[in-house]
């Protein structure tokens, strides 16, 4: 029988957690609605230093929020070790027929419809932190 590693969390620096985002395609859209935060499945890529995010969300529940927060990982379920990224800044549904049309080719999402939404949101808050074994 062996002994578990010890792991411990490392912070990175942003530039370090938008590379690590740009490299992964899925994450979770987060919020609070009624006080209550709301966890959704998405799908986004880097674009021109804008997060471009596609949620199974109406873009109604969205309206007025000053701010949304954007989080992907990538854990090794064997040894736990991999990386978290939260991304938080202002956000406007994308609403140019075009563009639109551009990013519903290019992310593929779970629903479409009213539940279908695009985001924008401009990172201005990224942190991130690496799991990783202790004494590395």
């Amino acid at each position: 029988m062996t002994s578990p590693v010890p792991r411990h969390l490392m912070e990175i620096s942003g530039s370090e957690a938008l590379w690590l985002l740009e490299g992964a395609d899925q994450g979770r859209l987060v919020y609070v609605r009624r006080e209550v935060p709301v966890v959704r499945p998405a799908v986004h890529r880097l674009d021109h230093g804008r997060l471009i995010v596609r949620a199974p969300v109406q873009a109604a529940a969205l309206a007025g929020r000053t701010a949304l927060t954007y989080q992907a990982d990538r854990i090794k379920e064997v040894g736990g070790t991999g990386w978290m990224v939260t991304a938080t800044g202002p956000a406007d549904v994308v609403t140019d027929p075009d563009e639109a049309a551009h990013y519903r080719r290019t992310l593929l999402g779970w629903t479409h419809g009213p539940h279908d939404t695009l985001l924008r949101i401009q990172p201005q808050t990224v942190a991130g932190f690496r799991l990783v074994h202790q004494g590395v």
